[in-house]
């Protein structure tokens, strides 16, 4: 079965069915996506499905192998961080960095649909998201920033 998977096609075996999230970390060795609850709960394995937030520890192979796939490897254009990246180095946001990737996925596919969020959208977008340091301040703050790099391309760097 073919995945695209940040742009690069991939053959990957459809049998046995397996989760995404084990193929993208122990196949094809991108381990930017963690393991964290593996129940769909806690959000450090989120990717994106066609710019959508998907839990990949509950993505079987099949259901991902029609849609672009990107994983916190793919987010940033070349040498150019992602704005959500971007506002999350710059807010020196992680801690141990375990969900990490997952808030940043998430932060981006609803910055993509949100670009001027509400402190009240921001919370609910990313309440599904468990961060076992409490960043969530520095989360939130970074979440705004983000948006604000987004409105203004010459800042980004």
């Amino acid at each position: 079965m073919k995945l695209t998977i940040n742009g690069i096609a991939h053959e990957v075996a459809e049998q046995p069915p397996r989760m995404l999230l084990w193929v993208l970390r122990d196949e094809l060795g991108l381990t930017g996506t963690k393991f964290g609850c593996g129940i769909g709960v806690c959000g450090a394995c989120t990717v994106h499905l066609d710019g959508m937030a998907a839990r990949s520890c509950q993505t079987l192979v099949g259901q991902a192998s029609e849609k672009a796939i990107t994983t916190i490897e793919g987010l940033a254009d070349g040498d150019s961080l992602h704005p959500v990246q971007q506002a999350f180095l710059e807010g020196q946001v992680p801690q141990c960095g375990w969900c990490m990737s997952g808030q940043m996925m998430t932060a981006a596919a609803f910055l993509a649909t949100n670009a001027n969020p509400s402190d009240a959208e921001i919370t609910e977008a990313m309440g599904y998201n468990y961060c076992r340091c409490a960043t969530y301040v520095r989360i939130r703050r970074a979440v705004v920033r983000a948006a604000a790099i987004a409105a203004s391309p010459k800042e980004a760097a």
